[in-house]
């Protein structure tokens, strides 16, 4: 038999890693890594924080598992910080990011079916990504995402990213019940929502009665120097999914909502074997009284604002290699000119790790607890990165 035991349905990099310490990893050679990419966004106190560390083992030597036949006291303490610190009302646990994309088109559809109104569309746009389940790969349309898996979940209509005659058009449509989008495009390349655009998406929804289904599984939990993304255009969503950061690490996701978006999610209508499981809870509620501080926020804000000074000097220093900058706050996207893969891996070699995107762009992701020297270090790798390639 000649098919690995792992299905290789992975291009991984040749590292291997083995230790985590804050914004580095520890390769088994024992070369020292910044990571730049902070497991694709999750691991949002970097690595082996003992708060978190000392949050999980006090829960492993206690109970990790019950299920949801029974109260679970960190599940609703952590439903109470985020309720507290949200627009929602309700909260659903989940494990991931996909499993929060299946609630959310789920409770979208049956709040519409449960008003006696057939409204079960709903619109997506280019470029984005809601996990690789059957109704997140419908959602996000992508032939790279879907080809070979059909018959795909109806009721998806995908709109060009950025086209307001399209959505105005599509938003007018009976048969459309919500709009879902994420704030800021991670798999798409970085591409941040104008905050205008926003507040026209939740007037949109407002005059057509759609609900507004925000997918911050990536720009969530503090990324952009806000608790959510969304805040940054002073609206609220009907329903929002959102996992990675949450967890700061260990896997965990959930589904915010409004209680007349939830209204008609009743006992039976969804579960979860290991959703808001005491280990998760217990993580994701350290996690909350972390990041949910103005202090954190700001120190976010801050440290934002010296990453992409740095990058922008670097790209004006490579301008061969690179063309610009976007992004919102630790969620930054270099856009490229040579081939983005190239880049990544000079910065393996470079000893930085950053995640390539769409529309030729790597993503920089670092842990929201980076220091200033190892900004500038990794800003300096990513330089060394840059040469190594306009050399070849």
């Amino acid at each position: 038999t000649m098919i690995p035991t792992v299905l290789p349905t992975y291009n991984r990099a040749p590292l291997t890693f083995v230790k985590g310490e804050g914004s580095w990893l520890i390769e088994a050679d024992g070369r020292r890594f910044l990571d730049f990419g902070a497991g694709i966004a999750v691991n949002s106190l970097g690595h082996a924080h003992p708060a978190l560390v000392l949050a999980l083992t006090d829960q492993a030597g206690a109970l990790w598992h019950t299920s949801n036949l029974y109260h679970i006291p960190a599940q609703h303490k952590l439903a109470d910080a985020l309720v507290e610190h949200t627009f929602a009302d309700t909260v659903f646990f989940t494990n991931s990011g996909t499993e929060a994309c299946e609630l959310a088109v789920k409770m979208a559809r049956k709040y519409w079916h449960d008003q006696g109104q057939d409204r079960s569309t709903i619109i997506t746009f280019t470029g984005s990504f809601h996990g690789r389940s059957a109704a997140g790969i419908a959602a996000a349309g992508s032939e790279k995402m879907t080809k070979g898996f059909g018959p795909l979940l109806p009721g998806f209509q995908s709109l060009p990213w950025g086209d307001h005659d399209a959505l105005t058009a599509a938003a007018a449509d009976p048969s459309v019940g919500a709009i879902l989008i994420e704030p800021v495009q991670g798999e798409g390349g970085i591409r941040p929502l104008p905050d205008q655009c926003l507040k026209g998406l939740r007037d949109l929804c407002d005059e057509h009665g759609l609900l507004l289904i925000l997918d911050e599984v990536q720009c969530g939990v503090g990324r952009t120097g806000r608790l959510f993304a969304h805040e940054w255009a002073g609206i609220e969503p009907d329903i929002m999914m959102i996992a990675k950061g949450i967890g700061g690490g260990f896997p965990l996701g959930a589904v915010l909502a409004t209680e007349k978006a939830a209204s008609a999610m009743t006992a039976g209508t969804h579960g979860s074997t290991y959703g808001g499981n005491p280990l998760a809870c217990a993580v994701g509620a350290k996690v909350m009284e972390i990041v949910a501080t103005p202090e954190f926020l700001a120190d976010v804000n801050r440290k934002a604002g010296l990453l992409r000074q740095k990058l922008e000097g670097l790209v004006a220093q490579h301008p061969d290699v690179f063309t610009g900058v976007r992004g919102s706050g630790l969620m930054l996207g270099l856009i490229c000119k040579a081939p983005n893969l190239d880049i990544v891996k000079a910065g393996y070699d470079a000893g930085v790790l950053t995640v390539p995107a769409a529309d030729n762009v790597i993503r920089l992701l670092p842990p929201l607890t980076i220091s200033d020297d190892d900004i500038s270090e990794a800003v300096n790798r990513l330089g060394q990165a840059a040469t190594q390639i306009a050399r070849s």
